[in-house]
């Protein structure tokens, strides 16, 4: 029997790969396709947002949620078995799409396919990654060399590779291909000086395709055939060392639970000065607003806040608040909820 393909998609928080997803699954061109979708945080937001994008190609049971734990830090307990109840299905999907959180580590996952249960019967067809060109072009991913290098002029035992900085080069060494997204948020110099800023952390070869909104043809993307569980020594990662073993001990994630927000505008407004305060790297999750029947999705990278209307509350489903809080460690927990007290009930 053929192996069923199997395409991971990385990138960092907020790089668009759920709206990437959305996209696959509105033009899967007859594709039954599985998905397992992974979040750094309690509540699983990623999830819900694909439910119902497109029931033919993806039906509600063959999306799997693995919530509140890094993937490549559980590859035996969770993502294994996962992967063994999808095989094992009478019928089981042309493709299969896992997205990772925005912190993890794409290689441990990789190599998890070469483990025997998993190795004759599924394949990496390869790496996606995605990056957001508009944050990249403001500093905020990506490594300074010049400031690196005056630093350890400097000082010598200085400690210049910080976590972000990690992620995002072990991300793009593992990719087969980069998705170089929000490009219609940048000009047209600063989109060439990022795309040649990631071709320069990319392997010999890899394709960068530009998009906005995550709009990538999906013949693109899936068919790659980089069976990269068996290219792992050609994907450099700074947590060689740690394996699967690697923490996110950088990183706090928690959830604000609300009621109901009486103004949009005055909540955006209030996150929007929490972000700054406590440089926040993301914040996602679902809204319920004063007098709407409709639940309002917000999801913010950084400074940069979007948000909209995605569908009305089920019959049954609890009108509620709740917003995934990620940044690095130290976060002030009870600053961020006292806060947003006022706005969301």
């Amino acid at each position: 029997m053929s192996k069923v393909p199997t395409t991971v998609i990385t990138g960092f928080l907020g790089a668009g790969k759920t709206t990437l997803i959305r996209h696959l699954l509105a033009h899967a061109k007859g594709r039954r396709l599985a998905l397992v979708i992974n979040e750094f945080g309690d509540v699983g937001v990623d999830g819900e947002l694909v439910k119902g994008c497109n029931d033919a190609a993806c039906p509600e049971e063959d999306i799997v949620e693995l919530a509140n734990g890094c993937i490549c830090c559980t590859v035996a307990d969770d993502f294994l078995p996962t992967m063994q109840k999808l095989l094992d299905r009478p019928s089981p999907p042309d493709h299969i799409i896992i997205e990772t959180s925005g912190l993890a580590l794409p290689k441990p996952l990789v190599k998890a396919f070469q483990w025997p249960d998993i190795r004759t019967r599924a394949t990496v067809d390869g790496v996606v990654a995605l990056i957001d060109a508009d944050a990249v072009a403001a500093g905020r991913f990506a490594t300074d060399e010049a400031a690196l290098a005056a630093a350890r002029a400097a000082d010598p035992n200085l400690d210049h590779d910080s976590p972000l900085e990690e992620l995002f080069e072990d991300q793009l060494a593992c990719a087969d291909m980069v998705v170089l997204n929000k490009t219609d948020l940048v000009d047209a110099a600063t989109l060439a000086r990022v795309e040649a800023q990631v071709d320069a952390e990319t392997r010999p070869g890899v394709k960068i395709v530009r998009a906005d909104h995550g709009a990538v043809d999906i013949a693109a993307l899936l068919g790659i055939t980089a069976a990269a569980e068996d290219d792992l020594d050609a994907r450099p990662s700074h947590h060689e060392a740690e394996g699967e073993d690697h923490d996110h001990d950088d990183f706090d994630s928690f959830v604000v639970n609300g009621a109901e927000a009486a103004d949009v505008d005055a909540l955006v407004s209030r996150l929007g000065e929490l972000i700054a305060a406590h440089d926040v790297l993301r914040v996602k999750g679902m809204v319920a607003v004063a007098g709407k029947p409709v639940r309002l999705v917000v999801q913010a990278v950084g400074p940069r806040i979007q948000h909209f209307y995605d569908r009305g509350w089920l019959a049954g489903e609890a009108r509620r608040t709740q917003l995934v809080v990620i940044g690095q460690k130290g976060l002030d927990r009870a600053a961020i909820e006292a806060g947003l007290e006022g706005v969301i009930g």
